[in-house]
């Protein structure tokens, strides 16, 4: 039976209409962002000139209040808020031409006269109250000229800050109708993607039935030559979906390096301009905060997206629930705002458990964070720890939890609550009932995700109008016991000399100087190689070197292999790994192996100056690696 030929004819046309939709929505989403960016730049211009009206009128009025309290006092400190402000209004109106030319220059050009005039009314009436006559100074105050000038100058001002004002409304309102576009364009541009995807999927299994219907057909009179051909046809779609499965898994994990790499770079830029910035170092250090905020914002989304699927990399030790909770009540109150009550509820005798301790806070910071807004009016927060052992009747209704003994957090609100049918999807990634905007969906599902990666379990309680609580247990750890864990923040960064001398292996370029620039603000001599192979002939060439800081994924040689030859070159030397993303290099099961130093991207200043000092000075870390 001979083959149809629509699905060759039909599928470059379906694979082209594809590419188009897909270009569009790359195109619009570019010409959106851009006018986004456009809109925002001019607000911020419109709000400094705004400000700078204000300034204006503030010093005018202040010259203003000093000049009649003299005349009318005859005392000579109300003239030093004159002269101050007299001094200060020239440098304000130039700022004020700057601030918005487009309006600024010609509103500037326009109070100019008038506050000259002002100024010269008040120089001679200071000068007759000075000379004696009082009378005659209190008449040029109270002359219609006088007081028009400055009712003219209000006039200005008033006019210019409405109109600041209603422009940034404006801007405010095409900014949000944009971005309703933008989303609008990307779901009906994945909605398009998907129903072509359908109609080609069913295409091609209509393709394969006939492909089986000419092998049944054709069976009959060549039994044992179709027989071969089934046994490779299956072997081939194994090979094939084995090399579809590689190949994704690949595709996510480049992503998920390069995006890490951006966000490092834009992290420790900002880290060093914070540091350099002095000229107007009150604007600058709000700007590079909040540029700061937005780009750790994309660093959780990405660590979130991992935790979910259970690929980030963790490095687990033994930890006392009570210590680290301990540690982070004053900062949950200062998080959650006075309307939340925290109390905070101690087991006596608490299991050590075995866990990642910076995962186990985002965890409870997750919960809290769902807590409060489950409480919009206000309530109480309960974190409180005990001991748990779940038994064979408990993991049989769980087929995925663990038979054992387990330390307990319990996070528990006063708040809403949920209906059943909401908890049952409650750890789905990207299901929320927040809404648009106050939430990514990945909170639960992180929890999820991290307890499941350390061997433990997660499960929430919840009544409609009572509350909720959600139980992390965390696997029992037996061993020896650990140091304990310090959850005192330290703001200041542990320094280096110049006679510790940091090889930084990179291949992304920006990041590399990033790295270097930030060890050399930290007092560290830092020498930099693009590839495994510069920094092999760097280790030759210069005994010096202290300690070897590589990433993991690299063209040609990884990492973990640079590590070995080095460690052939120089026994013993410390060597720290940095990747956004890596696939059993140091990593296995999840856990960063034992005596591994690893520093995940992306990182600040404070993240490298840390790690890298607790590297050179042991930090329980076995330099063989």
């Amino acid at each position: 039976m001979p083959l149809k030929p629509h699905f060759a004819r039909r599928l470059p046309s379906q694979v082209l209409l594809g590419l188009l939709v897909l270009a569009s929505m790359v195109l619009g989403s570019f010409g959106l962002s851009v006018f986004l960016s456009e809109q925002t730049s001019t607000t911020s211009a419109i709000t400094t000139y705004r400000r700078s009206v204000t300034d204006v009128l503030s010093l005018a009025r202040d010259a203003q209040l000093g000049q009649r309290g003299y005349l009318l006092t005859g005392e000579d400190r109300y003239l030093d808020p004159y002269r101050s402000s007299r001094s200060e209004l020239a440098a304000a109106v130039d700022r004020l031409k700057v601030s918005y030319p487009v309006r600024s220059v010609r509103v500037a050009d326009e109070m100019a006269p008038i506050l000259r005039n002002s100024l010269a009314e008040y120089d001679r009436s200071i000068a007759l109250r000075r000379a004696g006559d009082a009378r005659g100074a209190l008449a040029i105050v109270l002359t219609d000229e006088g007081r028009t000038l400055m009712s003219r100058l209000r006039e200005i001002g008033n006019r210019e800050r409405a109109w600041a004002i209603g422009e940034t409304d404006r801007r405010l309102v095409q900014s949000r109708l944009a971005l309703r576009l933008l989303i609008a364009g990307l779901i009906a541009g994945a909605l398009a993607v998907a129903a072509l995807s359908l109609l080609w999927l069913r295409q091609a299994r209509s393709t394969l039935a006939e492909v089986e219907h000419a092998r049944i057909e054709a069976e009959s009179a060549l039994e044992a030559f179709a027989t071969e051909s089934e046994s490779r046809e299956q072997a081939e779609s194994q090979v094939r979906q084995l090399q579809k499965m590689e190949s994704l898994g690949q595709l996510t994990g480049g992503i998920a390096h390069d995006f890490n790499n951006m966000l490092a770079i834009v992290l420790g830029g900002i880290d060093l301009a914070k540091k350099r910035l002095r000229a107007d170092p009150d604007r600058a250090e709000t700007l590079l905060d909040n540029a700061r905020e937005g780009a750790m914002r994309a660093a959780t989304l990405t660590s979130r997206l991992l935790a979910f699927s259970r690929n980030q990399p963790l490095a687990p030790m033994p930890l006392d629930i009570n210590t680290l909770v301990g540690g982070m009540c004053d900062m949950l109150n200062r998080t959650l705002g006075d309307q939340v009550q925290v109390e905070c509820v101690y087991a006596a005798g608490l299991w050590r458990c075995y866990a990642d301790p910076s995962e186990v806070e985002n965890a409870i910071l997750n919960l809290a964070v769902n807590a409060r807004d489950a409480m919009p009016g206000g309530g109480k927060l309960t974190v409180e720890t005990a001991n748990a052992h779940v038994d064979d009747a408990y993991a049989r209704s769980r087929p995925d939890v663990t038979v054992g003994q387990y330390a307990l957090v319990c996070v528990t609100d006063t708040g809403s609550g949920m209906a059943q049918d909401v908890v049952e999807r409650a750890f789905e990634p990207f299901f929320t009932t927040k809404p648009v905007g106050k939430g990514t969906g990945l909170g639960l599902s992180q929890v999820f995700g991290f307890a499941k990666q350390s061997g433990g379990h997660v499960a929430i309680y919840s009544e409609v109008g009572q509350g909720t609580t959600v139980k992390l247990y965390l696997p029992r750890f037996a061993g020896a016991d650990p140091a304990q864990l310090s959850t005192t923040p330290n703001d200041t960064l542990p320094e280096g000399s110049s006679g510790e001398v940091i090889l930084v292996v990179e291949d992304e370029a920006r990041l590399r100087h990033f790295a270097v620039d930030a060890l050399r603000e930290l007092g560290y001599t830092a020498i930099s190689a693009a590839t495994p192979a510069e920094a092999l002939v760097a280790l030759g060439e210069q005994p010096k070197i202290t300690l070897l800081f590589t990433d993991i994924v690299m063209p040609e040689m990884s990492g973990r292999q640079l590590a070995d030859a080095a460690l052939e070159m120089r026994p013993g030397l410390p060597i720290l790994f940095t990747t956004g993303y890596t696939r059993n290099a140091v990593v296995h099961n999840g856990m960063v192996d034992i005596g591994v130093a690893f520093l995940p991207k992306p990182y600040g200043m404070g993240d490298l100056a840390r790690k890298i000092r607790d590297v050179l000075d042991g930090g329980g870390v076995n330099r063989s690696v």
